[in-house]
C-alpha cells in the first residue's frame, strides 16, 4: 500500500479528528479510504442511473438470444473480477 499525504484546513482535521474520536474509525486513514469507497459507489450509481434513463429514452426494442449471450457474458465476468479481488 503506498502513503498519500493529505493537507487539511484545521476545521476539517478537527472534523476527521472527531470522526475517529467517535469509535467508528481508528485512523484518519479508515475514515478517508471509505469516503473514497463512497464516492466510488456514488458515481457508479449516477452511472447506472443515466444510462438506465437514456435506455427509457430509446426506442423500444426486443431482446435477441445474442443480446442475452453479450448480457450474460458481461455478468460473468464482472462476478470474476469481483471473485478475484
Amino acid at each position: 500500500m503506498e502513503t498519500m499525504n493529505v493537507s487539511l484546513p484545521d476545521p476539517l482535521r478537527r472534523f476527521v479528528d472527531k470522526q475517529i474520536a467517535s469509535g467508528r474509525y481508528s485512523s484518519a486513514s479508515e475514515y478517508i479510504r471509505e469516503l473514497i469507497r463512497f464516492d466510488e459507489k456514488r458515481r457508479a450509481q449516477e452511472r447506472l442511473e443515466g444510462l438506465l434513463l437514456e435506455g427509457l429514452g430509446s426506442p423500444a426494442g426486443e431482446m435477441t438470444a445474442r443480446d442475452w449471450s453479450e448480457l450474460k457474458k458481461t455478468a460473468a465476468g464482472k462476478r470474476g473480477k469481483r471473485a478475484a479481488k
